[in-house]
């Protein structure tokens, strides 16, 4: 396996039975959530290079189409919905992860439209942007209802 392969299966996580983006999105969130509680701009930097170097695995490792055991853009996705909390609690930590799914799987407005492109900015850009509805979301939930937690 080259290293390309291993990036872009998140680290082997993709390679899980079933449902590899499920699984990568709940390592994902562990993950970030340690990231976060030691710098939020650590976590900015970890979604970052998980989006450009995601990205850039993705092209070397010549991938064809979607294929699920690609899930670095979950990774990606995730700890930018996670950019959305003021603080690492479960409720937020759950909620990050079930609003990046949600956006990741129903694929609404324009992260369908990523979506439908090709290649490896396709394959990465409709969790980004799930990932950015999601954030935006919680931080607007964390503000107007601060006793949820978020």
């Amino acid at each position: 396996m080259t290293l390309a392969r291993l990036i872009a299966a998140g680290f082997g996580t993709g390679f899980a039975p079933v449902a590899a983006g499920t699984v990568a999105s709940v390592v994902a969130v562990l993950i970030g959530a340690g990231l976060l509680l030691l710098s939020p701009w650590l976590l900015a930097a970890a979604a970052l290079a998980a989006t450009v170097g995601g990205t850039l695995a993705i092209h070397t490792a010549r991938v064809e189409g979607d294929p699920g055991w690609v899930v670095i853009d979950e990774f990606a996705g995730q700890w930018i919905a996670l950019l959305g909390l003021s603080q690492v609690t479960p409720s937020g930590m759950l909620a990050a992860f079930v609003l990046f799914r949600f956006f990741d799987i129903t694929k609404l407005g324009p992260i369908g439209w990523a979506d439908r492109q090709h290649g490896p900015v396709g394959i990465m850009a409709d969790d980004v942007i799930a990932g950015i509805v999601a954030a935006i979301l919680l931080w607007t939930l964390g503000r107007m209802a601060p006793g949820l937690g978020l």
